[in-house]
């Protein structure tokens, strides 16, 4: 008995580890995007550092066949964000094109990896130049910053509050004055941005996003995204698959 269950303790332990890699894969993966997104211009740092981490996997054994796959997941990846934070349709792809178009002239792995650091680049600044600056005090940038980071674990206003080291009541009210919004409604609204983006990006089943976005379950997850977006997730993962977004 003692054996069976030490080797659950172990099994337990080895799903969790498995878990926290995944989860932390993602999460730097996407955090580059984000960041263009908002035209912070540390994202072009990030972006050419995970470049280099390996991170994106083994898509070919030829190195200059998988640089140039990986470019054109990155590129992909990119014009989707942009347009998602406010560029023009036709600019995103229009310049995609020209990306994937000046990969023809790549010889080797480095020259991928430096279009790569100019299309980032690209993107990144034309997202600093669209952006409008909204002017929130400390302790609710400090809020959004600690959301942002812990949309993977509980996250309530006594917490929030604690952060901050502000009352939990007049924390709820600041936030609400200063966003508009109640602040269960903002994290409830960055974890539904996050679901989709892994629904749109990632082979994540249904329930592993659940998971990974603190929900106690799948169907309490698919029950809020619903209300969100007014699809289940499976309706929004097809939807994107019948647009090309999702592999098939």
């Amino acid at each position: 008995m003692a054996v069976v269950d030490e080797a659950k303790l172990r099994y337990l332990d080895f799903l969790s580890r498995e878990d926290r890699v995944r989860h932390h894969r993602y999460v730097e993966e996407m955090k580059q995007y984000d960041m263009m997104r908002s035209g912070d211009i540390n994202a072009i740092a990030e972006s050419a550092r995970l470049w280099d981490s390996g991170l994106y996997g083994h898509l070919s054994n030829d190195p200059l066949k998988n640089a140039k796959y990986r470019f054109i997941t990155t590129v992909t990846l990119a014009t989707r964000f942009a347009i998602e934070g406010g560029m023009d349709e036709e600019d995103a792809y229009n310049a995609s094109d020209l990306y994937i178009q000046d990969l023809d002239n790549c010889k080797d792995v480095g020259d991928v990896g430096r279009l790569h650091t100019d299309m980032m680049t690209f993107f990144t600044w034309a997202m600093a130049d669209m952006q409008k600056v909204e002017t929130h005090s400390k302790p609710i940038n400090e809020c959004m910053d600690y959301i942002h980071y812990h949309l993977h674990e509980k996250i309530t206003v006594p917490i929030l509050a604690e952060h901050v080291h502000l009352n939990p009541t007049y924390l709820s009210e600041l936030f609400k004055r200063e966003t508009g919004k109640a602040l269960s409604q903002y994290v409830t609204d960055k974890r539904m941005e996050a679901a989709e983006n892994m629904l749109k990006y990632s082979q994540y089943s249904f329930d592993e996003i659940a998971q990974i976005l603190a929900y106690r379950s799948q169907s309490h997850f698919s029950k809020v995204f619903k209300k969100h977006s007014g699809m289940t997730p499976g309706e929004y993962r097809a939807k994107y698959a019948q647009a090309g977004v999702w592999p098939e």
